[in-house]
């Protein structure tokens, strides 16, 4: 498709099509930012850890009733 105008902008431009500076991640930039962004990668880690944990030992506990009733 070609198209020669001089309403390029109007004519196929998407309203919103790139977001917004303050809904973009941003990279830390001094020591303390990392620092904090390192944490809360940790403390997310050790959050699935300890959800994925308790979930096989549930499924290890239904697996062992299931296993005694046989």
């Amino acid at each position: 498709m070609y198209y020669f105008g001089t309403n390029l902008d109007n004519r196929f431009s998407v309203p919103n099509f790139w977001p917004k500076p303050e809904e973009c991640n941003k990279v830390p930039r001094d020591r303390d930012e990392v620092k904090a962004e390192y944490d809360r990668i940790v403390a997310r880690q050790r959050f699935r850890q300890a959800n994925d944990e308790q979930r096989r030992r549930a499924q290890s506990q239904a697996n062992q009733e299931n296993e005694n009733r046989s």
